[in-house]
């Protein structure tokens, strides 16, 4: 009876790849008692690291062409991901791929080595490939002699079947973005992340990111190209929607628009419903954070317009929902010095530049300054009896 090899090979593949790991790409056909087939059982059974690196030479010098050097490389792959040697893992990878391009559980592997190393740049890129292997997978017409229904069926259990690793590739390169410490190269590495998953959320979570990462970075232009690209398919989005609000009032540019944007994420915030991968207390802190922004832009919108008890009215409603953010809650409290200011109202105007100094953000500097300023000031005179 034939074996395949990627029977053959379950228990390395077992220990480097995460469960449910299905071939996609060629099957190499083993028969049963064949010098191959008695090569690998003997890699499999070596418990020496040594000896085991030995025997897989072994099977590549008897094999130097066609298929079964697939197989040689895949052993070597999982030899030098379990000795983490993950650059040597990659050199067989990569051969790997020149004769099996669509070898989903190489590109796992990959993924997994890159992972272990800390190697961003390699994990998108094998990622990426991952995400080939599964698009030219779906795109591909039904083999001779399969009726298309039956294809269709086989396609699907067959993509069920790679969800475990999909879902694990997906996390493995938001974990790696979030990690990012440029703003520029994360909201780059976040839209790779959208081209991999186009119309998915995956694709609208990714963007959402990466507006945000461009606005961190000051860089407005992509900051407003990315975000406009998520309403044009998602009007409802209300990461965007905040986004945009906050940037246009802080700007003070767009004044309605921001205005407008703010008060559509709040209706939408008010019949939101929680995700199931929150908690209570994460979505509580979540809604409340997301109304204090929403409330804040508004805020700021009605000083830049003069409407400055309509400020002082949504900035104090915004500033107990912003305390667990320290930038955000200082500069609300920032704002609200300033609409206090305007109405004459100083005392009042203290308190919220005292709150905004209290805190170590960039706030800090400048709520100090009014402070000082408010306190050299004169008192008006009174008015004679």
């Amino acid at each position: 009876m034939p074996r395949l090899r990627t029977l053959v090979a379950l228990f390395w593949l077992a220990i480097f790849a995460p469960t449910g790991v299905a071939q996609l790409g060629k099957n190499v056909t083993i028969p049963a008692g064949s010098e191959a087939d008695r090569q690998l059982v003997a890699i499999n059974a070596a418990s020496d690291l040594a000896q085991k690196l030995q025997l897989i030479e072994q099977f590549s010098q008897a094999h130097p062409d066609g298929d079964l050097q697939i197989v040689a490389d895949e052993q070597y792959v999982s030899y030098y991901i379990n000795a983490k040697q993950y650059d040597k893992a990659f050199e067989y990878g990569d051969k790997l791929f020149a004769l099996d391009p669509d070898n989903y559980s190489n590109a796992v592997n990959m993924v997994r080595a890159a992972n272990e190393k800390g190697d961003t740049a390699k994990l998108f890129a094998y990622a990426e490939k991952a995400a080939g292997i599964i698009e030219r997978f779906r795109a591909a017409p039904a083999p001779e002699a399969t009726a298309p229904d039956n294809w269709a069926r086989i396609k699907t259990e067959k993509l069920e079947s790679l969800k475990d690793n999909q879902d694990y590739i997906e996390q493995s390169l938001f974990r790696a973005a979030y990690g990012i410490k440029d703003p520029k190269a994360k909201a780059e590495y976040l839209q790779r992340i959208a081209k991999m998953y186009p119309d998915t959320p995956q694709a609208e979570q990714a963007l959402t990111l990466a507006a945000s990462a461009y606005q961190q970075a000051q860089d407005r232009a992509k900051m407003q190209a990315v975000a406009n690209s998520v309403l044009a398919k998602d009007p409802n989005n209300i990461g965007i929607l905040l986004l945009l609000a906050d940037d246009y009032s802080e700007r003070g540019d767009q004044l309605d628009k921001a205005e407008q944007c703010a008060k559509k994420a709040t209706l939408l915030l008010d019949a939101a419903k929680k995700p199931d991968n929150l908690t209570d207390e994460q979505w509580k802190q979540q809604i409340s954070i997301q109304k204090g922004l929403a409330l804040s832009a508004l805020g700021q919108v009605n000083i830049q317009k003069k409407q400055n008890a309509l400020a002082v009215d949504s900035l104090t409603k915004a500033a107990p929902l912003l305390k667990a953010n320290p930038f955000i809650y200082a500069r609300n409290q920032y704002r609200l010095g300033f609409a206090y200011l305007n109405l004459k109202r100083n005392p009042e105007a203290k308190q919220a530049f005292t709150d905004a100094a209290s805190l170590d953000t960039p706030y800090k500097g400048p709520a100090q300054q009014k402070l000082t300023e408010l306190s050299a000031a004169k008192p008006a005179p009174k008015k004679a009896s």
